[in-house]
């Protein structure tokens, strides 16, 4: 197949360039066109998601299409006229404008509301801005609805995961173009340093720059029919640019390396396709299936996220292996112009061989201490703790960030942490004396709960009203309390549901506020009514069961069928498992070290936070996929080795000498591909390139150049034993070269 496929790119390669040429318009026409719809990523069918839907039922309107606007004055009292005349005409604009569905201000919200909704002494307050449509419309309209809200007299500052979702893709716009223009010249330098040529230095990043374009303007398109987060762009630009251009590398390394040993231009092109190519197409079939793992997380964004990472890596692939050697056939002796000042990275492989050997002579000895060494490194991943994404991710610059800070110090009870109980009862009304009766009870169960500074609900037992009274007073209450008590209905009680709002002075991520959560959930039954439990606490600890829950699966999926591609390619029952291990240990010290940093605050992190629970998971699939780019290559030429000479140690040996080269320069144009997102400003995704630059430079030192040696010298001649059926399977399946 691969030999076909080189003939094919040599014969037709002036057309397969054009081809790609406008392929590659067309995807940047894509990307200017603004087709893409992203949003801040959700996963749908928890428990939150079902009672902030119930709670928006009953209040009329929808949080997540709520903003909040936050109104100062150096001088003016929030309840002067003068303040309330600027306030209103700063809102004006809003009254007609169509996507606005509701404003609420301290002047027109009702009377037990609008009190709460200024601060005297700060000389602020703040309005509820809410627009029509669904999350992904409303973030669409958000922009130009925020645009209109203007005073020359009071400082405005807006918040909400509205805001949050604007100013993230905004910061995210920007990290992905600064990490890239960091990364790229890095690369080509890299590049320049591996080949000694400009050319060849420039056609890997050529290849990493088509491969992220086409990718991006795909997962675009998806965009249209599927939930995408905001950074599924960088993730999909990361791992794109990172697997394109080590591809490449693979392919034009090997290209140059037949060209040495006496082929002409066609016949190292084809041995390339051949030997290289093969790698080339397992890598990206194991990265593929690393990221096809979280498609496991169905109603969730991370399944969106695997599909754009396989879209990105597949075009990785098709373009290396088309692409690529039709430039490499375009160009031909072109591939050594450009000869650079500093000259190529020579490497005869003397220094890895020898090394091999002496790992090899006291394996036991090396390998003990590069375990200890990686198994500590994992260590604080036993401590892991797990908390959604929050404005407070953003950079203290940004308007929501600011508008968050802003609105915790002025309305800290409006700010606090809001655990919101939607009590359904099976018919309505939703009020009848046994139902009073029983919200009674559950209030006041939910009040005692530690930690708990104020529960707000239509019943209420810290009024000092007799239990036995409540029911006529709810029902039928005299005329002097008639307005308020309507106006509470109003807000917290629908046809067959009573809202509970449950405040603690705790962070929403905190252990004490999560025990709250549970604790409502512990009582649920509310008389014939169940209590149903949202807000950021209840959401966390949802997406957290929810990835707990289906990791499992999601890792054996990986695990499994990458053990059988491995046994495909290589033909060995225990080498695949070996290289199953090996990926797990480079993960493993990455994990740790991620906790270690970004959740108990070392090194570039000064205020912990709790890891973001779709994180781990991300990181797994992702990272288990690019480390068998790796093993692959490594195993790939020790297996020739082997079958050459038959001997375990001296494969091993040449196998190492002839691809720990290769292997360095590709991780270090990985790190550096990594490392350009590290410094993000966007926590989770300074967490990501962390975590795989660290990975991969675990992997592609300590793991492939010590433990792996010292591995394979234990195991000797069983690296490459299967049994005898198990083995025609896998040369059957494998594709191969018939005149290789």
């Amino acid at each position: 197949m691969l030999e076909a496929l080189a003939g094919l790119t040599y014969t037709h390669r002036k057309a397969i360039l054009v081809m790609a040429i406008v392929w590659f318009g067309v995807a940047v026409s894509i990307l200017v066109s603004g087709v893409g719809r992203l949003s801040a990523g959700s996963i749908r069918g928890l428990e939150a998601d079902y009672a902030g839907q119930r709670v928006n039922d009953v209040v009329g309107y929808d949080p997540d299409t709520t903003f909040v606007a936050i109104f100062e004055s150096p001088s003016l009292a929030p309840r002067s006229p003068s303040f309330r005349r600027a306030m209103e005409a700063a809102l004006a604009p809003l009254e007609h404008d169509p996507r606005v569905a509701l404003v609420t201000t301290p002047f027109n919200a009702p009377a037990i509301r609008a009190q709460s909704m200024t601060n005297t002494p700060a000389r602020s307050a703040y309005a509820y801005v809410s627009l029509r449509g669904d999350f992904s419309e409303a973030a669409h309209a958000y922009a130009g609805v925020r645009a209109q809200i203007h005073s020359d007299t009071l400082a405005a500052s807006c918040t909400g995961r509205l805001p949050f979702t604007h100013d993230l893709d905004r910061v995210l716009e920007h990290d992905l173009l600064r990490a890239e223009a960091i990364s790229l010249p890095i690369c080509v330098l890299l590049l320049g340093l591996v080949f000694g040529s400009a050319v060849a230095a420039l056609l890997p990043v050529c290849v990493g720059a088509l491969a992220v374009v086409s990718g991006l303007a795909a997962v675009f398109v998806v965009s249209r029919f599927v939930e995408l987060a905001q950074f599924t762009t960088n993730i999909c630009s990361l791992i794109g640019l990172g697997v394109a251009i080590d591809y490449s590398l693979f392919i034009v390394s090997r290209y140059r390396e037949e060209l040495r040993a006496g082929h002409d231009l066609r016949g190292a092109l084809r041995l390339a396709m051949i030997r290289a190519g093969r790698v080339v197409l397992f890598s990206g079939l194991a990265v593929t299936i690393g990221l096809s793992g979280l498609l496991v997380f169905t109603h969730s964004y991370l399944m969106a996220m695997g599909l754009g990472g396989a879209i990105v890596v597949c075009f990785a692939v098709i373009f290396a292996l088309t692409f690529l050697p039709a430039l490499l056939a375009v160009i031909g002796a072109g591939i050594h112009a450009g000869r650079l000042p500093f000259g190529e990275m020579k490497a005869d492989g003397a220094g890895w061989r020898r090394l091999a050997h002496w790992v090899m002579r006291r394996p036991i000895a090396i390998l003990v201490p590069a375990l200890a060494i990686l198994l500590s490194m994992g260590v604080p991943f036993l401590r892991l703790r797990m908390a959604a994404s929050d404005v407070r991710v953003l950079p203290a610059t940004t308007e929501a960030r600011r508008g968050y800070d802003l609105f915790r110090d002025r309305f800290p009870d409006a700010a606090a942490t809001h655990v919101l109980v939607a009590v359904v009862f099976p018919s309505s009304p939703a009020l009848d004396p046994a139902r009073i009766d029983a919200l009674y009870d559950f209030v006041t169960a939910a009040s005692d709960l530690p930690h708990v500074s104020k529960v707000e609900s239509i019943v209420d037992p810290s009024q000092r009203v007799p239990r036995n009274e409540w029911p006529a007073l709810l029902l039928s209450p005299p005329p002097e309390l008639a307005r308020m008590i309507e106006e509470g209905k109003h807000l917290s009680v629908g046809p067959n549901t009573v809202l509970v709002d449950v405040t603690t002075d705790r962070p929403s991520e905190s252990d004490d506020a999560r025990a709250i959560v549970r604790g409502i959930r512990d009582r649920r039954r509310v008389g014939d009514g169940t209590a149903y439990v949202g807000g950021q606490t209840a959401i966390d600890v949802d997406t957290t069961q929810y990835i707990l829950a289906g990791s499992p699966h999601a890792l054996g999926f990986v695990v499994v069928v990458t053990y059988l591609i491995l046994f495909i390619m290589l033909g060995s029952v225990l080498l695949p498992v070996k290289a199953v291990a090996m990926n797990l240990l480079s993960i493993t010290g990455s994990f740790g070290a991620l906790v270690w940093i970004f959740q108990d605050g070392h090194v570039i992190v000064k205020d912990g936070h709790p890891i973001e629970p779709t994180l781990p998971v991300l990181l797994f699939c992702a990272l288990f996929g690019l480390s068998m780019d790796y093993e692959v290559l490594l195993l790939t030429r020790m297996k020739e080795a082997f079958e050459e000479s038959g001997d375990n140690q001296q494969a091993v040996a040449e196998g190492l000498a002839k691809s720990a080269g290769l292997i360095t320069s590709a991780a270090a144009i990985m790190v550096v591909v990594f490392s350009a997102f590290a410094f993000a400003q966007i926590v989770p995704i300074q967490a990501v390139g962390f975590g795989m630059a660290l990975a991969v430079l675990l992997d592609a030192t300590l793991v492939r150049v010590v433990v792996v040696p010292a591995t394979m010298r234990l195991l000797g001649h069983w690296n490459w034993w299967a049994p005898a059926s198990l083995e025609r399977i896998a040369r059957a399946a494998r594709p191969h070269a018939p005149h290789e």
